[in-house]
C-alpha cells in the first residue's frame, strides 16, 4: 500500500521561512512525479509545484519566486521550501505522487498525503 506523510507545518510569522517535507512509504521502488498542492480556507485545491524523477521542476506562477521544490529519489521524499511567507500562504499543503511503482505493482492512480497545515500570522 502506498502512503505519503507530510510534516513541517505550523504557525509562522509573516516574512519567515518554512520547509515542508513528505515521505513515501518504504515499500516504494520509484515515483515518477512528486509534488505539492495547497488548499486555502474556502478555496479549491491548487498546484504549487512538482518535480519529476529526472529533476525537472514546474511551478505555478505564484510559486516561482518564493517556493523551492526538491526531492531525494533514493529516499522517495519531496520537500518544499517557502521563503518570505505571507498570510495568503495559509493553507493545508498536500503531497502528491504519480507514477508510483513498488517491486510488484505499477500504480496508474495518484496518491495524496493527509496534508499539513501552514498558518502565516503575526
Amino acid at each position: 500500500q502506498v502512503q505519503l506523510a507530510e510534516s513541517g507545518g505550523g504557525l509562522v510569522q509573516p516574512g519567515g521561512s518554512l520547509r515542508l517535507s513528505c515521505a513515501a512509504s518504504e515499500n516504494i521502488f520509484s515515483i515518477n512525479i512528486m509534488g505539492w498542492y495547497r488548499q486555502a480556507p474556502g478555496k479549491q485545491r491548487e498546484l504549487v509545484a512538482f518535480m519529476t524523477s529526472t529533476g525537472k521542476s514546474n511551478y505555478t506562477d505564484f510559486a516561482k519566486v518564493r517556493f523551492t521544490i526538491s526531492r531525494d529519489n533514493a529516499k522517495n521524499t519531496v520537500s518544499l521550501q517557502i521563503d518570505g511567507l505571507k498570510p495568503e500562504d495559509t493553507a493545508v499543503y498536500y503531497c502528491n505522487a504519480r507514477g508510483v511503482a513498488t517491486r510488484e505493482t505499477y500504480y496508474a492512480e495518484e496518491f495524496w498525503g493527509k496534508g499539513t497545515l501552514l498558518t502565516v500570522s503575526s
